[in-house]
């Protein structure tokens, strides 16, 4: 595999963990009643800040979780714990009510601040682990040994794979306005209640996964791996 190659696959990769898709409902709920400055503004930070995260874990990620002594395992069971406890505010509470701004209507001008504001909200828990959860972080370490052997060209098309991933991320949080207007506050509660359960199936997968890479042989390959590729 060349660097174009490697490249490409993290961007799929990415594009999928990130789920910009999957994750404009609750974008849309946090930012509801802004202007489309304002929320470009708010996407543009949390892409921001997605990007240099995960570019960081691209250069020091298995560095760093050596120095402190953790396996890919134990994050996974990790982030799934954390996943678990999000999803289940998702699915059980009313989750949209803990994103609400409540000065939105003051500040309709201020875009600077609006942004400084949602970002400081949104960091935790939409952008970690909801965006940026243990997938993506493997799957970015992962990649970076892998790009380590192709040298300089390996780590350029790795970074450009994380850029772009992170630009669609911004382009689609970006035009959420409309699906706000169309689905209005009970639709959208409808969603993220869905969406909150199927989180927490995800979370069990990476929970179950990790115990299945730190208990070789206790847990079936059927389960940690229900849809084998090639099946």
């Amino acid at each position: 595999m060349n660097a174009s190659e490697l490249g490409v696959n993290l961007f799929v990769t990415l594009f999928a963990l990130l789920d910009p898709i999957g994750n404009l409902p609750i974008f849309a709920a946090a930012t509801i009643g802004a202007t489309l400055r304002q929320r470009v503004s708010v996407s543009f930070l949390i892409c921001l800040f997605a990007a240099a995260f995960l570019a960081f874990f691209l250069f020091t990620g298995l560095g760093l979780l050596q120095f402190f002594g953790i396996s890919l395992a134990a994050f996974r069971i990790a982030g799934g714990i954390l996943l678990l406890f999000l999803g289940l505010d998702m699915a059980r509470e009313d989750f949209l009510a803990t994103f609400t701004d409540k000065d939105h209507m003051h500040d309709k001008g201020d875009v600077r601040g609006y942004a400084r504001r949602r970002f400081q909200r949104l960091v935790v828990p939409f952008a970690i682990p909801l965006m940026i959860g243990p997938g993506a972080i493997s799957a970015v370490i992962i990649n970076a040994g892998e790009a380590a052997k192709l040298g300089a060209m390996g780590m350029t098309w790795s970074m450009v794979a994380i850029a772009a991933a992170c630009a669609v991320s911004f382009v689609c949080f970006s035009m959420t306005g409309w699906l706000s207007r169309i689905l209005g506050e009970v639709g959208m509660a409808i969603i993220v209640r869905v969406l909150g359960l199927i989180l927490c199936a995800l979370a069990i997968q990476f929970i179950l996964m990790g115990l299945g890479e730190a208990l070789p042989g206790m847990i079936s390959s059927g389960v940690t791996t229900p849809y084998p590729s090639g099946n």
